[in-house]
């Protein structure tokens, strides 16, 4: 099974939004992302618009609508009232819902799902009956999967923060561990797996080698920073690479 790489463009828009102009460009790099072969593109709006606009997500929905139709949309974000009302207008394939705080600097722990089932339960009916595929974003628990899918989730996307924090230690061996019967459980509970957070080109190997049935990752910060040295379009490949995947020469 080929694992879609999905690139996240937070970092280019909080590049864009530190000076009054109108670049970099997230539409423009959006193109250049999905043109050298990522499946899709991710972000994550946030309210006080620190880095993804309102805007930005209009925009994107209309590029990938009318330019890449094959490829793929993913908003990431608080199921409060106003973020289920973009995602209803923009209509992407996939939202994905974090229990972030707005005052988060990025997100840093999963879904209790069933403590937050008031929160959960509502907004994922409303995304299903129009019919956007709906992730949550959970900590790596084996326990955990079964109530995504009570409550109507069709994936999980892992947290692997803890993971790539720790990345070629005996504590990052543990989190891949976890990761890895967390995956497993996900999938006997009729599950798709997502990951994604602090996944580079020198964890994704190991990760994607332990790690089963890993449908998506979502990449951001790692791939942007890979970007500055070597280009966005060649930082897609080597991270296509880097999850197995066919690459054009």
């Amino acid at each position: 099974m080929m694992t879609a790489l999905s690139v996240n463009l937070n970092k280019v828009a909080l590049l864009r939004n530190q000076r009054d102009l109108p670049w970099p460009s997230v539409v423009g790099m959006a193109r250049v992302v999905l043109d050298a072969g990522a499946n899709g593109v991710t972000v994550h709006p946030r309210p006080d618009e620190r880095h993804i606009r309102r805007s930005d997500v209009y925009d994107l929905a209309a590029l990938l609508r009318d330019e890449y139709p094959d490829k793929e949309f993913n908003i990431e974000g608080y199921p409060d009232d106003g973020f289920v009302e973009l995602v209803l207008e923009n209509k992407p394939q996939q939202v994905t819902f974090v229990p972030d705080d707005p005052n988060q600097a990025t997100s840093d722990h999963g879904w209790d799902i069933k403590g937050s089932h008031n929160i959960l339960a509502q907004p994922i009916r409303r995304m299903r009956d129009a019919g956007i595929r709906v992730s949550l974003f959970v900590d790596e628990d084996p326990n955990i999967p079964p109530d995504a899918a009570e409550i109507g989730a069709d994936r999980i996307e892992i947290y692997t923060g803890p993971f790539g924090g720790s990345f070629g230690t005996p504590e990052g061996d543990h989190h891949l561990q976890r990761m890895q019967v967390t995956a497993r459980a996900a999938k006997a509970a009729g599950l798709v797996i997502n990951a994604g957070h602090d996944l580079t080109l020198e964890n994704l190997p190991a990760f994607m080698e332990n790690v089963p049935n890993v449908a998506e990752v979502s990449i951001g910060h790692g791939i942007t920073a890979d970007a500055l040295l070597m280009g966005f379009a060649e930082a897609v490949r080597r991270y296509q690479i880097a999850l197995g995947n066919p690459v054009s020469e």
